[in-house]
Protein backbone atom coordinates (compact mmCIF):
# COMPACT_ATOMS: atom_id res chain seq x y z
CA UNK A 1 0.00 0.00 0.00
CA UNK A 2 1.13 3.78 -0.55
CA UNK A 3 1.32 6.40 1.72
CA UNK A 4 -1.21 8.74 2.57
CA UNK A 5 0.63 11.00 4.58
CA UNK A 6 3.38 13.34 4.40
CA UNK A 7 4.85 12.71 7.54
CA UNK A 8 2.41 9.61 8.39
CA UNK A 9 3.87 6.22 7.50
CA UNK A 10 1.41 3.81 7.03
CA UNK A 11 0.66 0.80 5.52
CA UNK A 12 -3.02 1.16 5.25
CA UNK A 13 -4.97 3.48 2.96
CA UNK A 14 -8.21 3.50 4.17
CA UNK A 15 -10.70 2.15 6.85
CA UNK A 16 -13.98 0.02 7.23
CA UNK A 17 -16.39 1.62 9.65
CA UNK A 18 -18.27 -1.31 11.14
CA UNK A 19 -21.29 0.74 11.77
CA UNK A 20 -24.38 -0.59 13.02
CA UNK A 21 -23.45 -4.49 12.31
CA UNK A 22 -23.98 -6.40 9.35
CA UNK A 23 -28.09 -5.98 9.35
CA UNK A 24 -29.08 -6.55 5.49
CA UNK A 25 -32.60 -6.43 6.39
CA UNK A 26 -32.81 -3.17 8.16
CA UNK A 27 -30.54 -1.41 6.12
CA UNK A 28 -33.61 0.35 4.35
CA UNK A 29 -35.35 1.02 7.50
CA UNK A 30 -31.83 2.62 9.02
CA UNK A 31 -31.73 4.34 5.66
CA UNK A 32 -35.02 6.11 6.32
CA UNK A 33 -34.41 6.99 9.33
CA UNK A 34 -31.60 8.43 9.64
CA UNK A 35 -33.08 10.26 6.93
CA UNK A 36 -35.33 11.26 8.67
CA UNK A 37 -32.93 12.90 11.45
CA UNK A 38 -30.57 14.63 9.08
CA UNK A 39 -33.74 16.30 7.39
CA UNK A 40 -35.25 17.35 10.67
CA UNK A 41 -31.95 18.36 12.40
CA UNK A 42 -31.23 20.45 9.18
CA UNK A 43 -34.57 21.73 8.76
CA UNK A 44 -35.02 22.66 12.23
CA UNK A 45 -31.55 24.26 13.41
CA UNK A 46 -31.73 26.67 9.98
CA UNK A 47 -35.06 27.78 10.42
CA UNK A 48 -33.85 28.61 13.96
CA UNK A 49 -30.84 30.67 12.25
CA UNK A 50 -33.05 32.39 10.14
CA UNK A 51 -35.57 33.29 12.66
CA UNK A 52 -32.80 34.67 14.45
CA UNK A 53 -31.19 36.90 12.03
CA UNK A 54 -34.57 38.09 10.27
CA UNK A 55 -36.31 39.02 13.23
CA UNK A 56 -35.34 42.08 15.90
CA UNK A 57 -37.13 40.76 18.74
CA UNK A 58 -34.65 37.98 18.86
CA UNK A 59 -31.75 40.22 19.12
CA UNK A 60 -31.09 39.29 22.04
CA UNK A 61 -28.02 37.47 23.94
CA UNK A 62 -30.15 34.26 24.62
CA UNK A 63 -31.02 33.54 21.49
CA UNK A 64 -27.37 35.56 19.86
CA UNK A 65 -26.01 32.09 21.64
CA UNK A 66 -28.79 29.84 20.52
CA UNK A 67 -28.06 30.62 16.97
CA UNK A 68 -24.36 30.09 17.19
CA UNK A 69 -25.68 26.56 18.11
CA UNK A 70 -28.31 26.03 16.11
CA UNK A 71 -25.22 26.52 13.44
CA UNK A 72 -23.03 24.49 14.92
CA UNK A 73 -25.51 21.41 15.66
CA UNK A 74 -26.30 21.66 11.41
CA UNK A 75 -22.28 21.82 10.57
CA UNK A 76 -21.90 18.79 13.66
CA UNK A 77 -24.17 16.49 12.15
CA UNK A 78 -23.00 17.34 8.81
CA UNK A 79 -19.84 15.83 9.40
CA UNK A 80 -21.67 12.38 10.37
CA UNK A 81 -24.92 11.15 8.52
CA UNK A 82 -23.92 12.39 5.15
CA UNK A 83 -21.54 9.58 5.14
CA UNK A 84 -23.43 7.29 7.09
CA UNK A 85 -26.64 7.79 4.78
CA UNK A 86 -24.18 6.73 1.61
CA UNK A 87 -23.18 3.30 3.86
CA UNK A 88 -26.48 2.32 4.60
CA UNK A 89 -28.03 3.17 0.63
CA UNK A 90 -24.83 1.70 -1.18
CA UNK A 91 -23.20 -0.92 1.55
CA UNK A 92 -20.38 0.68 1.21
CA UNK A 93 -18.70 1.36 4.47
CA UNK A 94 -14.73 2.44 3.61
CA UNK A 95 -13.34 6.00 4.28
CA UNK A 96 -10.35 6.66 3.46
CA UNK A 97 -7.08 7.91 5.65
CA UNK A 98 -6.93 11.64 4.99
CA UNK A 99 -11.24 11.51 5.18
CA UNK A 100 -11.13 9.68 8.35
CA UNK A 101 -8.68 12.20 9.88
CA UNK A 102 -10.99 14.94 8.36
CA UNK A 103 -13.67 13.48 9.64
CA UNK A 104 -12.21 13.12 13.41
CA UNK A 105 -11.49 16.65 13.23
CA UNK A 106 -14.37 18.40 12.86
CA UNK A 107 -16.68 15.94 15.11
CA UNK A 108 -14.62 16.61 17.59
CA UNK A 109 -13.90 20.35 16.95
CA UNK A 110 -17.76 20.91 17.41
CA UNK A 111 -18.43 18.57 20.29
CA UNK A 112 -15.74 20.72 21.72
CA UNK A 113 -17.31 24.02 20.65
CA UNK A 114 -21.00 22.69 22.03
CA UNK A 115 -19.64 22.44 25.46
CA UNK A 116 -18.21 25.75 25.52
CA UNK A 117 -21.92 27.18 24.08
CA UNK A 118 -23.55 25.48 26.65
CA UNK A 119 -21.29 26.87 29.30
CA UNK A 120 -22.02 30.33 27.67
CA UNK A 121 -25.46 30.01 27.45
CA UNK A 122 -25.77 29.04 31.04
CA UNK A 123 -23.46 31.75 31.97
CA UNK A 124 -26.45 33.81 30.27
CA UNK A 125 -29.44 32.44 32.49
CA UNK A 126 -27.22 32.58 35.60
CA UNK A 127 -26.88 36.55 34.99
CA UNK A 128 -30.80 37.23 33.48
CA UNK A 129 -32.18 35.26 36.43
CA UNK A 130 -29.42 35.83 39.28
CA UNK A 131 -28.39 39.49 38.65
CA UNK A 132 -31.65 41.02 36.59
CA UNK A 133 -30.67 44.50 37.84
CA UNK A 134 -26.67 44.45 36.04
CA UNK A 135 -27.53 41.56 33.07
CA UNK A 136 -27.91 44.35 30.27
CA UNK A 137 -24.88 46.04 30.99
CA UNK A 138 -22.88 42.66 31.87
CA UNK A 139 -24.02 40.73 29.06
CA UNK A 140 -23.25 43.63 26.13
CA UNK A 141 -22.91 42.91 22.61
CA UNK A 142 -19.35 42.74 22.87
CA UNK A 143 -19.19 40.31 25.47
CA UNK A 144 -21.56 38.20 23.45
CA UNK A 145 -19.35 38.26 20.26
CA UNK A 146 -16.20 37.31 22.81
CA UNK A 147 -18.23 34.59 24.24
CA UNK A 148 -19.21 32.97 20.88
CA UNK A 149 -15.94 33.90 19.05
CA UNK A 150 -14.27 32.17 22.08
CA UNK A 151 -16.21 29.15 22.19
CA UNK A 152 -15.61 27.92 18.33
CA UNK A 153 -11.89 28.90 19.14
CA UNK A 154 -11.34 26.66 22.15
CA UNK A 155 -12.99 24.04 20.46
CA UNK A 156 -10.54 23.58 17.81
CA UNK A 157 -7.46 24.46 20.27
CA UNK A 158 -7.24 21.12 21.66
CA UNK A 159 -8.28 18.81 18.37
CA UNK A 160 -5.30 20.15 16.57
CA UNK A 161 -3.12 19.14 19.29
CA UNK A 162 -4.36 15.60 18.82
CA UNK A 163 -4.56 15.38 15.68
CA UNK A 164 -0.93 16.74 15.27
CA UNK A 165 0.23 13.51 17.64
CA UNK A 166 -1.95 11.09 15.81
CA UNK A 167 -0.30 12.06 12.48
CA UNK A 168 3.36 11.54 13.63
CA UNK A 169 1.99 7.83 14.52
CA UNK A 170 2.26 4.71 12.34
CA UNK A 171 -1.30 2.73 12.01
CA UNK A 172 -0.64 -0.92 11.16
CA UNK A 173 -4.11 -2.37 11.07
CA UNK A 174 -6.60 -4.06 11.11
CA UNK A 175 -8.38 -1.05 9.66
CA UNK A 176 -11.39 -1.97 10.66
CA UNK A 177 -12.93 0.73 12.81
CA UNK A 178 -15.61 -0.78 14.79
CA UNK A 179 -18.19 2.31 14.95
CA UNK A 180 -20.12 4.35 12.64
CA UNK A 181 -18.04 7.13 12.70
CA UNK A 182 -14.15 7.90 13.08
CA UNK A 183 -13.99 7.80 17.14
CA UNK A 184 -11.00 8.68 18.60
CA UNK A 185 -10.49 5.84 21.14
CA UNK A 186 -11.47 3.37 18.24
CA UNK A 187 -8.78 4.87 16.10
CA UNK A 188 -6.08 4.41 18.60
CA UNK A 189 -6.49 0.51 18.78
CA UNK A 190 -5.30 0.54 14.98
CA UNK A 191 -1.81 2.26 15.86
CA UNK A 192 1.46 0.05 15.94
CA UNK A 193 3.29 1.61 19.04
CA UNK A 194 3.62 4.94 21.27
CA UNK A 195 -0.44 5.17 21.93
CA UNK A 196 0.15 5.20 25.54
CA UNK A 197 1.87 8.50 25.50
CA UNK A 198 -0.69 9.87 22.61
CA UNK A 199 -3.68 8.71 25.03
CA UNK A 200 -2.25 10.79 28.06
CA UNK A 201 -1.84 13.34 26.00
CA UNK A 202 -5.59 12.88 24.58
CA UNK A 203 -7.25 12.15 28.19
CA UNK A 204 -5.04 15.64 29.97
CA UNK A 205 -6.35 17.93 26.69
CA UNK A 206 -10.08 16.55 27.65
CA UNK A 207 -9.68 17.49 30.98
CA UNK A 208 -8.56 20.86 30.42
CA UNK A 209 -10.86 21.98 27.47
CA UNK A 210 -13.97 19.95 28.76
CA UNK A 211 -13.86 20.36 32.50
CA UNK A 212 -14.09 24.19 32.83
CA UNK A 213 -17.04 24.80 30.83
CA UNK A 214 -18.34 21.65 32.64
CA UNK A 215 -18.01 23.29 36.04
CA UNK A 216 -19.38 26.54 34.48
CA UNK A 217 -22.60 24.89 33.61
CA UNK A 218 -22.91 23.20 37.02
CA UNK A 219 -22.31 26.18 38.95
CA UNK A 220 -24.17 28.31 36.89
CA UNK A 221 -26.96 25.81 37.68
CA UNK A 222 -26.50 25.60 41.14
CA UNK A 223 -26.86 29.48 41.83
CA UNK A 224 -30.17 29.47 39.70
CA UNK A 225 -31.52 26.99 41.27
CA UNK A 226 -30.63 28.38 44.78
CA UNK A 227 -32.01 31.87 43.44
CA UNK A 228 -35.13 30.57 42.19
CA UNK A 229 -35.63 28.79 45.48
CA UNK A 230 -35.57 31.77 47.31
CA UNK A 231 -38.45 33.11 44.94
CA UNK A 232 -41.11 33.56 47.26
CA UNK A 233 -44.08 33.54 45.05
CA UNK A 234 -44.87 30.13 42.97
CA UNK A 235 -45.96 32.42 40.36
CA UNK A 236 -42.04 33.77 40.08
CA UNK A 237 -40.85 30.56 40.50
CA UNK A 238 -42.49 28.94 37.83
CA UNK A 239 -41.73 32.29 35.70
CA UNK A 240 -38.23 32.48 36.19
CA UNK A 241 -37.74 28.30 35.92
CA UNK A 242 -39.38 28.51 32.73
CA UNK A 243 -36.40 31.01 31.27
CA UNK A 244 -34.11 28.27 31.62
CA UNK A 245 -35.71 25.00 31.71
CA UNK A 246 -35.27 24.34 27.78
CA UNK A 247 -31.26 24.87 28.17
CA UNK A 248 -31.23 22.61 31.27
CA UNK A 249 -32.73 19.64 29.49
CA UNK A 250 -30.22 20.37 26.73
CA UNK A 251 -27.14 20.52 28.54
CA UNK A 252 -28.89 17.20 30.51
CA UNK A 253 -29.26 14.95 27.28
CA UNK A 254 -25.85 16.39 25.71
CA UNK A 255 -23.80 15.62 29.09
CA UNK A 256 -25.25 12.64 30.38
CA UNK A 257 -25.01 10.74 27.39
CA UNK A 258 -21.37 12.03 26.76
CA UNK A 259 -20.37 11.16 30.39
CA UNK A 260 -21.99 7.69 29.86
CA UNK A 261 -20.16 7.21 26.34
CA UNK A 262 -16.47 7.72 27.74
CA UNK A 263 -17.30 6.11 31.20
CA UNK A 264 -18.58 2.80 30.06
CA UNK A 265 -15.98 -0.10 30.12
CA UNK A 266 -14.78 -0.62 26.64
CA UNK A 267 -15.55 -4.55 26.47
CA UNK A 268 -16.90 -6.12 23.89
CA UNK A 269 -20.52 -6.87 25.65
CA UNK A 270 -20.98 -3.21 26.22
CA UNK A 271 -19.53 -1.62 22.38
CA UNK A 272 -23.17 -1.71 20.63
CA UNK A 273 -24.27 0.04 23.88
CA UNK A 274 -21.70 2.70 23.50
CA UNK A 275 -22.84 3.17 20.06
CA UNK A 276 -26.72 3.41 20.63
CA UNK A 277 -25.44 6.55 23.28
CA UNK A 278 -23.19 7.45 20.40
CA UNK A 279 -26.26 8.33 18.46
CA UNK A 280 -28.33 10.27 21.11
CA UNK A 281 -25.52 13.11 21.80
CA UNK A 282 -24.23 13.08 17.99
CA UNK A 283 -27.04 12.63 16.37
CA UNK A 284 -30.38 12.63 18.45
CA UNK A 285 -29.46 15.71 20.44
CA UNK A 286 -28.97 18.21 17.48
CA UNK A 287 -32.17 16.74 16.22
CA UNK A 288 -34.14 17.68 19.19
CA UNK A 289 -32.53 21.03 20.38
CA UNK A 290 -35.08 23.33 18.17
CA UNK A 291 -38.02 21.33 18.82
CA UNK A 292 -36.97 21.81 23.08
CA UNK A 293 -36.09 25.48 22.66
CA UNK A 294 -38.59 26.30 20.24
CA UNK A 295 -41.90 24.47 19.82
CA UNK A 296 -42.43 24.56 24.62
CA UNK A 297 -43.34 28.24 23.10
CA UNK A 298 -47.15 28.63 21.82
CA UNK A 299 -46.76 31.39 19.13
CA UNK A 300 -43.59 29.27 17.73
CA UNK A 301 -46.30 26.19 17.17
CA UNK A 302 -48.72 28.00 15.32
CA UNK A 303 -46.30 29.57 13.40
CA UNK A 304 -44.82 26.51 12.22
CA UNK A 305 -48.14 24.55 11.85
CA UNK A 306 -49.48 26.91 8.84
CA UNK A 307 -46.14 26.45 6.67
CA UNK A 308 -43.59 24.15 8.11
CA UNK A 309 -44.65 21.12 6.80
CA UNK A 310 -44.35 22.85 3.05
CA UNK A 311 -40.95 23.94 4.17
CA UNK A 312 -39.68 19.98 5.28
CA UNK A 313 -41.45 18.57 2.23
CA UNK A 314 -39.36 20.56 -0.13
CA UNK A 315 -36.26 20.24 1.77
CA UNK A 316 -36.66 16.37 2.18
CA UNK A 317 -37.48 15.52 -1.32
CA UNK A 318 -34.95 17.85 -2.58
CA UNK A 319 -32.15 16.46 -0.65
CA UNK A 320 -32.95 13.07 -0.89
CA UNK A 321 -32.96 13.33 -4.72
CA UNK A 322 -28.89 14.73 -4.08
CA UNK A 323 -27.85 11.95 -1.45
CA UNK A 324 -29.53 9.36 -4.71
CA UNK A 325 -27.92 10.79 -6.94
CA UNK A 326 -24.29 10.91 -5.10
CA UNK A 327 -24.32 8.03 -3.38
CA UNK A 328 -25.77 5.22 -6.63
CA UNK A 329 -23.29 5.01 -9.55
CA UNK A 330 -25.77 4.01 -12.06
CA UNK A 331 -27.19 7.96 -11.85
CA UNK A 332 -23.92 8.62 -12.36
CA UNK A 333 -24.38 10.46 -15.89
CA UNK A 334 -25.39 14.12 -17.09
CA UNK A 335 -29.21 13.84 -17.29
CA UNK A 336 -29.26 13.14 -13.56
CA UNK A 337 -26.31 15.27 -12.39
CA UNK A 338 -28.22 17.90 -13.96
CA UNK A 339 -30.97 17.05 -11.73
CA UNK A 340 -29.12 16.98 -8.27
CA UNK A 341 -27.67 20.52 -9.09
CA UNK A 342 -31.33 21.23 -9.60
CA UNK A 343 -32.53 19.86 -6.17
CA UNK A 344 -29.86 21.47 -4.45
CA UNK A 345 -30.62 24.65 -5.87
CA UNK A 346 -34.46 24.37 -5.29
CA UNK A 347 -33.74 23.78 -1.54
CA UNK A 348 -31.66 26.72 -1.56
CA UNK A 349 -34.18 28.46 -3.46
CA UNK A 350 -36.96 27.71 -1.05
CA UNK A 351 -34.42 28.56 2.06
CA UNK A 352 -34.36 32.15 0.98
CA UNK A 353 -38.16 32.69 0.82
CA UNK A 354 -39.88 30.37 3.52
CA UNK A 355 -37.57 31.27 6.31
CA UNK A 356 -38.57 34.51 6.32
CA UNK A 357 -42.58 33.53 5.99
CA UNK A 358 -41.86 31.75 9.14
CA UNK A 359 -40.97 34.80 10.59
CA UNK A 360 -43.56 36.77 9.57
CA UNK A 361 -46.12 34.35 11.10
CA UNK A 362 -44.20 34.14 14.56
CA UNK A 363 -43.68 37.93 15.24
CA UNK A 364 -46.18 39.51 12.65
CA UNK A 365 -43.48 41.69 11.98
CA UNK A 366 -43.81 42.31 7.91
CA UNK A 367 -41.13 44.54 7.55
CA UNK A 368 -37.36 43.98 5.95
CA UNK A 369 -34.73 46.07 5.26
CA UNK A 370 -33.80 47.42 2.18
CA UNK A 371 -30.13 45.34 2.18
CA UNK A 372 -32.21 42.42 2.66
Amino acid sequence: MANTEGGNQTSITEFILLGFGDLPELLTLLFLLFLVIYILTLSGNILIVALVVADRFLHTPMYFFLGNLSFLETCYTSTLLPRVLVSFLTGDKSISVSGCMTQFYFVSFFAGAECYLLAVMSYDRYLAICKPLHYAALMNARLCLQLAVGSWINGSLAVIIVLFLMLQLTFCGPNEIDHFYCESTEMLNLYCNGTNQTELVITILAAIFTLPPFVLTMMSYMCIIITIVRIPSTTGRQKAFSTCSSHLIVVTIFYGTLIIVYLLPKTNTLRDLNKVFSVCYTILTPMANPFIYSLRNKEVKEALRKIATIYFVTVAGNILIVVLVVADQQLHNPMYFFLANLSCLETCYTSTILPRMLASFLTEDRTISCLS
